[in-house]
């Protein structure tokens, strides 16, 4: 009886220490794939002429993928930092490509380029740089854009508002807001043209309510002949910043100086957005985490969370046995930052001995 208490003893230890091994597989797998930064439907082309070089050619795609990263993760005043990389040094951050849609029309050679960049190669890049990056998180935000022609004493909310009418016309695939400007609505209208007088000072909170937004921009845009004074009332993650620009010699009516206005009013409100979610990479904070080695469901949820946040910079598993599972996790940030976030993902827990119990 004894020997066969021993054999099942042993047999359940023995199907404990696979389970583990198959978990252990399936989570540095997992943590492989979402360690990475990918860059796709990146257009290339080149003549094709004797001297085609399909290398050049992807190598330059490899710049173009590399530039629309630094565009995600980095603010407009960091990205001056970096002039220029040598494309060897580029190239030893690239885990993997993919070329897709190769087509050769008219004598030009056309495709598309799917380029995954290392995570932690990146990273370590833009430290040397002294750059922290943003976590490259999309947002949706209510934009409010006011024309108010100082020439003609009149304020445009929707007809007469190339804002309001073109803002929406082009996204690029890197910028992270998305933005829903309000539906033309004639008592929104009155109420703005009745406080014209005091404009830059008015409520406009019932008119963000009608949105369920948390995140909005109000863009008050003053036109006088040709100049322009954008006064721009951002809120994100509840924080009010107030951002005024002033463009001289500027035509609307021209295309060309239409665009780059508002190409550099979206540039501001982008680097707003990732000073919000900015990643100190100088701050390496060990924690300890642990988990229950028989309740697998909360091991994958956690796994999940940890590959997601790009707060963690890295985690390994620091022990186990048959009760408890012990996770290492280097993290950018502050321990109440961490307890915040890990709470907001339905995890309970206590801090124990310097360790982090998942209840």
């Amino acid at each position: 009886m004894q020997i066969i208490n021993k054999f099942l003893k042993l047999q359940k230890l023995y199907i404990f220490f696979i389970s583990f091994v198959l978990f252990i597989i399936i989570f540095f797998t997992t943590f492989l794939h979402a360690n990475t930064f990918k860059i796709s439907d990146v257009e290339i082309s080149s003549p094709f002429e004797l001297n085609f070089n399909k290398n050049k050619v992807i190598d330059r795609g490899f710049q173009v993928s590399f530039l629309n990263l630094l565009t995600m993760i980095t603010t407009s005043g960091d990205r001056n930092k970096i002039k220029n990389i040598r494309i060897k040094e580029l190239k030893s951050m690239i885990d993997s490509f993919t070329i897709s849609n190769e087509n050769f029309i008219n004598n030009e050679y056309f495709a598309k380029l799917e380029t995954t960049f290392n995570k932690k190669k990146i990273m370590s890049f833009l430290e040397s740089k002294n750059i922290f990056p943003s976590m490259p998180l999309k947002n949706k935000v209510l934009l409010i854009p006011i024309l108010v022609d100082i020439e003609m004493d009149s304020i445009h909310l929707f007809n007469r508002n190339i804002f309001y009418e073109q803002w929406n016309e082009k996204k690029k695939n890197y910028e992270l807001l998305d933005y829903l400007l309000p539906s033309e609505d004639l008592e929104d209208l009155n109420k703005i043209q009745e406080m014209s007088s005091s404009i830059e000072t008015y409520d406009f909170i019932n008119l963000i309510k009608k949105y369920d937004l948390k995140d909005y921009i109000i863009s008050i845009i003053y036109k006088n002949k040709n100049e322009l004074k954008i006064l721009s009332k951002i809120n994100l993650n509840n924080s009010l910043k107030i951002i005024n620009r002033k463009y001289a010699q500027v035509n609307l009516e021209n295309k060309k100086d239409f665009e780059k206005i508002l190409e550099n009013l979206k540039i501001i409100y982008e680097d707003e957005w990732k000073k919000n979610n900015e990643i100190n990479t100088s701050i390496k904070l060990p924690l300890t985490i642990s988990v229950k080695s028989k309740d697998y469901k909360n091991i994958m949820d956690l796994e999940k969370v940890l590959i997601s946040n790009d707060l963690i910079s890295h985690f390994y598993i620091l022990n186990f046995n048959n009760k408890r599972t012990q996770y290492r996790v280097i993290y950018n940030g502050s321990p109440q930052i961490f307890f915040n976030d890990m709470t907001s993902k339905n995890f309970n827990l206590i801090l124990e001995n310097n360790v982090w119990i998942i209840k």
